[in-house]
C-alpha cells in the first residue's frame, strides 16, 4: 500500500518520523510550492526564496537516497496553488492507501488538515513534530495548576531534563541558572559584526531567485544579495562558523544595536532551526561544548542556549496551549492602524528607520530591535496587536506563527494581559540611546520630551503609562515608574500627554 507523505516547507528534516519511517520502494513524498502559502501574509521575498530553494534541495536529497518524490513547483502546469488542492491531486494521481503529514506549526494549517480528512477518500494521519524538545503533553503537564507560566522556571526544567549546562551534583554550570544581567552591555566604539558566510548559488537557487523575481515583482523586501544556506550541509557550516567565530562575544553585546550592523554577534541560525535544517538539541550541545572547552564564556553559552532550549520551546508551548484565541487577544485595547512606515521605512525616527532597513534588506532584525524598537513603538502608540502580529509574521525569514505570535502579542505588546511577560516591555528614548548609536544625528533628541525636537518614544511612554495606570499600578515592578509620574505634577503630565497626542496625529498622517 502506497503512503503519500506530505512535507511542508518548514519541515525539511530527515529525522522526522514521516521521513525516517518511509518505505523507499512504496511511499511517495509530496512537496508543493503554492501561492496560498506564499501570500497569506505579505511575505518577504527573501523568505519565499529561502524556503522554495531549501524545499527543492531537500527534495533532491530525498531522491538521492532512493525515495520517490512528487515535487510541484509554483509555475508547474496544473498547480492548484493550495496545499489541500495538491494533496487531493496527488491522491487522485497516485491512489495511495493513506496520507501522512507532520503536525504543522500554525493553527490554521492544523485546522485545514482536520477539514481535509473529510474530503479525502483515504485516511489522513497527523504525526507529532519530534524536532521539538518539549511535547505538547509535557508542556501542558508542566503548566497545569501553575498560577504563572514564567519561562525561567520552564527553562530550568528543560536544562535538567536534557542535562545541558548541568554539573554532576545537579547544580547549574557556573553556579547560576541565568547570566542575563551580564548580557546587557551598551555598544562600545567600533563594535561591528565579524565576517559572515555567503553561500554559492547553484542552479536550483538561481532558478528560484528568477522565479521569485518574476512572480512577486511587487513583493516586500530586497531579494538580492541572497546569502542564505539552503541545505543542511550549508546550515551546519553556518552553525560551526557561529560557534567558532561569533559565540564568544555573543553574551556581552546581545542587546546592543549599531547603525549599519544588522547582525552584530547574533547567530542567524533561527531560520534554519525553524525550517528543519538544524536541530535545536545539536545547536545547544555545540554551544555547551564551546563553554566546556574554554572557547566561550558562560554568559555567552548560557544566554544563547536559553533562547533555544528555554524561550523557543516555551513560546511554542504557550501558542498551542492557548490557541486559537491567543492571536485575537488585545488586553490593552490597542486600536491604532499599523503605520505605513512599517512597510515603507519612511520615518524621521532614526532607530525605527534603521530597524526597518535591516528588515527590508535582510528579512532579519535581531531580537532587541524587534522587541525594543519596532515592538516598543507599537506598544506605546497603541497599535492594533493583530496588525503588528501579521507584519512580523510577514517580514522575517524565521517567522512562523507558533514562534512569532507569542513573541509579538505576549512579549512585545503585552496584549495577552501578562500571561507571558510579568510587565510590559515599555521604554523611553533613554533606553534606545543607551543601548545603541541610533540617536546620533536623529532629528529627535532622546533627552527632550516636549517640543519640536522631542523624541516620540518619551511622551508616548508616559502617555502609555497614564492610559494604563489602573491596570499596571498594582504590578510589583511598576511603583517606581508611577512614583515618577506623580512627582511630575499635573502641568507636566498634561504637556506630555498633549505631546503624545501630537505624535500620534503625525504618525497617522505619515509625518513622524
Amino acid at each position: 500500500m502506497t503512503v503519500l507523505r506530505v512535507i511542508l516547507g518548514d519541515q525539511l528534516s530527515a529525522r522526522l518520523d514521516i521521513v525516517a519511517g518511509a518505505d523507499k520502494g512504496r511511499d511517495v513524498f509530496l512537496l508543493a510550492e503554492v501561492m496560498t502559502e506564499a501570500t497569506y501574509v505579505r511575505h518577504h521575498v527573501k523568505k519565499i526564496a529561502f524556503l522554495f530553494s531549501a524545499m527543492r534541495h531537500f527534495a533532491e536529497a530525498l531522491r538521492n537516497v532512493g525515495h520517490a518524490v512528487r515535487y510541484v513547483a509554483l509555475d508547474d502546469d496544473g498547480n492548484s496553488q493550495s496545499l489541500d488542492g495538491e494533496i487531493l491531486r496527488a491522491v487522485e494521481a497516485l491512489g495511495p492507501g493513506r496520507v501522512v503529514v507532520t503536525e504543522p506549526g500554525e493553527w490554521r494549517l492544523r485546522e485545514g488538515f482536520e477539514a481535509l480528512r473529510l474530503a479525502l477518500p483515504v485516511p489522513l494521519d497527523i504525526l507529532p513534530d519530534t524536532r521539538f524538545l518539549c511535547s505538547h503533553p509535557d508542556f501542558n503537564a508542566w503548566a497545569e495548576g501553575r498560577r504563572e507560566l514564567r519561562m525561567e522556571y520552564f527553562y530550568r526544567e528543560m536544562r535538567r531534563r536534557h542535562q545541558i549546562l548541568m554539573e554532576p551534583d545537579g547544580k547549574p554550570s557556573g553556579g547560576r541558572w541565568n547570566f542575563d544581567a551580564e548580557n546587557r552591555k551598551p555598544p562600545k566604539a567600533g563594535l561591528h559584526s565579524p565576517r559572515r558566510l555567503s553561500f554559492r548559488k547553484d542552479d536550483i537557487t538561481l532558478a528560484v531567485l528568477d522565479l521569485v523575481r518574476r512572480r512577486f515583482p511587487d513583493g516586500y523586501g530586497r531579494l538580492e544579495p541572497f546569502h542564505f544556506a539552503v541545505t543542511r550541509r550549508q546550515a551546519r557550516r553556518e552553525l560551526d562558523h557561529f560557534i567558532t567565530h561569533i559565540l564568544p562575544g555573543f553574551g556581552d553585546y546581545q542587546d546592543a544595536m549599531v547603525t549599519g550592523e544588522p547582525y552584530l554577534r547574533h547567530s542567524l541560525l533561527s531560520a534554519y532551526i525553524n525550517a528543519g535544517l538544524l536541530y535545536p538539541l545539536e545547536v545547544c550541545r555545540k554551544a555547551e561544548a564551546a563553554y566546556r572547552d574554554g572557547h566561550a564564556p558562560i554568559n555567552a553559552a548560557e544566554g544563547f542556549i536559553r533562547q533555544i532550549l528555554g524561550w523557543r520551546e516555551y513560546v511554542r508551548g504557550i501558542y498551542w496551549r492557548f490557541m486559537p484565541g491567543y492571536v485575537e487577544r488585545n488586553a490593552l485595547g490597542a486600536t491604532e492602524s499599523l503605520p505605513w512606515f512599517y512597510w515603507s521605512g519612511e520615518t524621521h525616527m532614526a532607530c525605527m528607520r534603521e530597524a526597518f532597513a535591516h528588515t527590508y534588506d535582510h528579512a532579519y532584525s535581531h531580537h532587541i530591535q524587534r522587541l525594543m524598537i519596532t515592538g516598543n513603538f507599537a506598544l506605546l502608540a497603541g497599535i492594533d496587536p493583530k496588525a503588528v502580529h501579521e507584519w512580523y509574521l510577514a517580514v522575517y525569514a524565521d517567522a512562523y506563527e507558533w514562534v512569532e505570535a507569542p513573541n509579538t502579542i505576549g512579549m512585545a505588546l503585552h496584549a495577552d494581559g501578562g500571561l507571558l511577560a510579568s510587565k510590559p516591555y515599555a521604554a523611553s528614548g533613554n533606553y534606545i540611546n543607551r543601548m545603541s548609536n541610533f540617536c546620533d544625528g536623529c532629528v529627535y533628541d532622546p533627552s527632550v520630551s516636549i517640543g519640536g525636537k522631542a523624541c516620540p518614544f518619551n511622551s508616548l511612554y508616559w502617555d502609555f503609562m497614564a492610559r494604563h495606570r489602573e491596570r499596571l499600578s498594582g504590578n510589583a515592578r511598576m511603583p517606581y515608574v508611577y512614583g515618577n509620574w506623580v512627582r511630575m505634577g499635573a502641568d507636566k503630565q498634561m504637556a506630555l500627554r498633549a505631546q503624545a497626542k501630537a505624535h500620534r496625529v503625525a504618525m497617522r498622517e505619515g509625518r513622524l
